[in-house]
């Protein structure tokens, strides 16, 4: 594995003059990627498409409906067996049943809303946003600050360093859906 650095251009006009500018600085030609990155969920890595098998905001979900149906289920029994002088043997059924439904509805407490982080921190940091990324492999630990100088001064911003390997101009392990370690 090698040091990566990449980082975020607006234009292919751009992201062709930053390879030319890393290539004239003396990094190796074949060793610089440039490519486009989609929109996070939209890159396709899962056999029905997307980024994730279950939407990220939605993993708590089944445990509130589980919590919800058994809080607003016995409460509704509770309630239904009250009232069985007035509507009989159906009330607890019913009771239960409504009860189980509204109680359901707790489990979008248990959602999250676009962008809040998650428990634990695992949003914690934004993924990457859909743009073109240059990116620059190299195995000298010296050669960071000039690749990083070097994007920043040709206008890259969200600059990020990863491990990996880019081969024939290819970054052939880069995961689209991983948190970025953003340096500048």
């Amino acid at each position: 594995m090698s040091m990566i650095i990449a980082g975020r251009f607006q234009l292919q006009d751009e992201v062709d003059r930053a390879r030319s500018a890393l290539v004239d600085a003396g990094f190796e030609a074949d060793r610089i990627s440039g490519f486009y990155l989609s929109q996070p969920g939209q890159h396709d890595m899962t056999p029905i498409g997307g980024d994730n098998l279950q939407s990220p905001g939605a993993k708590d979900t089944p445990e509130g409906v589980v919590q919800g149906v058994a809080t607003g289920g016995a409460v509704g029994v509770a309630v239904g067996a009250a009232t069985s002088p007035i509507t009989g043997p159906i009330g607890p059924i019913v009771g239960g049943l409504v009860g189980g439904h509204i109680g359901s509805l707790f489990s979008f407490s248990k959602m999250k809303d676009r962008g809040e982080a998650e428990e634990g921190g695992e949003n914690a940091v934004a993924p990457r946003t859909a743009g073109m990324l240059v990116a620059v492999a190299f195995t000298d630990p010296a050669l960071e600050a000039r690749a990083v100088d070097l994007l920043r001064g040709l206008g890259a911003h969200h600059i990020e360093r990863a491990q990996g390997n880019i081969v024939a101009g290819d970054w052939a392990d880069f995961d689209p859906s991983s948190l970025p370690d953003v340096i500048a």
